[in-house]
């Protein structure tokens, strides 16, 4: 196994990770273990209840912070890439991070930020072993060894996937805050919003959803919970506009590129099958599994959007600043 395959098992145990760390949420599960780094004194409690989805989410996060040093040292001891190398070591430390970050926000009982900040760091630890994963591929050592320059009306289309990436992380953060302040719910239907085709954030909209809330027998949310949950909405509108030019001009720029058109069409059903699990996540009111692929397909539309960004971006930093005007 050399490190293109092991790079890539390493990206796709972090993408599970993701979706285990979703269960533990989704199943209110977060303080099922109140303990750490052990869990209630031992390295392996019984498996049962609340327990299996906490302590084995912690376990898989031990399994992926063991393949990121066993990588970042593979990497160290075999790479003559500077920026790769750095970047294999700089991944360790976040991983390293985001389990005392874990660990903190069992001990002090899954503060809001320090919950919300544990969710965002996933996300960008997941970019960078894609990114990783990438500098190895044979794609990019094909590119390498056949440098052309990037014709200059490819520039737009880099620019459209940056703005994409950028949406994308936002839309992942907001996210990350309706999960974690407990918004999922605070706009329990669709299309319509609180009873209104045009949500108007007053106490009769208000009221119409805690209506509901009390008849499921959930508690009563807020204005602010409901705006919460309103622009996560609003952005995942804007998602889908942007898609229609990320398909229109990328597909003409690479209609002769197998592997971009592909890139393209999976970034596409993802997005779809995003919509749908978000839909569902509402008429299911947060069941367990639909809501916890609901956030791994969320990473993994940020993973193919980065991954559309590597195939379209000049290999050089240089030539990145030109075609981007910095």
């Amino acid at each position: 196994m050399g490190l293109r395959i092991f790079s890539k098992i390493t990206c796709v145990a972090t993408l599970f990770l993701i979706f285990a760390g979703g269960m533990v949420k989704s199943t209110n599960s977060g303080l099922s273990v109140p303990d750490w780094p052990l869990s209630y004194g031992m390295l392996f409690p019984p498996m049962v209840g609340g327990v299996f989805y906490e302590h084995g989410h912690r376990m898989i996060a031990t399994v992926v912070g063991f393949f990121m040093l066993c990588l970042a040292l593979w990497i160290g001891f075999q790479e003559n890439r500077k920026w790769v190398k750095g970047l294999s070591f700089f991944s360790l430390f976040l991983v390293i991070l985001q389990g005392v970050l874990g660990g903190i926000t069992v001990l002090y009982f899954l503060p809001d930020p320090i919950s919300i900040a544990h969710g965002v760091m996933a996300q960008i630890f997941f970019v960078l072993t894609i990114i990783i994963a990438y500098s190895f591929s044979k794609e990019r050592k094909e590119r390498e060894e056949n440098l052309e320059s990037t014709p200059n009306i490819y520039a737009n289309f880099l620019k459209l996937c940056i703005a994409f990436i950028i949406l994308i992380f936002i839309q992942l953060f907001v996210a990350a805050i309706v999960r974690h302040t407990e918004s999922g719910l605070a706009i329990p239907d669709f299309p319509k919003m609180g009873g209104y085709w045009i949500p108007l954030f007053n106490e009769s909209m208000l009221l119409n959803i805690n209506d509901w809330r009390f008849d499921y027998n959930l508690d009563d949310v807020t204005i602010g919970q409901v705006l919460i949950h309103f622009l996560h909405r609003f952005i995942a509108l804007i998602i889908c506009i942007l898609m229609i030019p990320l398909n229109k001009i990328g597909l003409k720029y690479y209609s002769n590129n197998p592997k971009m058109r592909k890139t393209i069409y999976w970034l596409d059903g993802l997005v779809v099958f995003q919509i749908l699990l978000g839909i569902g996540t509402i008429y299911t009111a947060k069941e367990p599994w639909t809501t916890s692929f609901h956030v791994a397909i969320g990473a993994a539309i940020l993973g193919i959007a980065v991954l559309l960004f590597l195939r379209v971006a000049p290999l050089k930093m240089d030539n990145l600043k030109e075609k981007l005007c910095i």
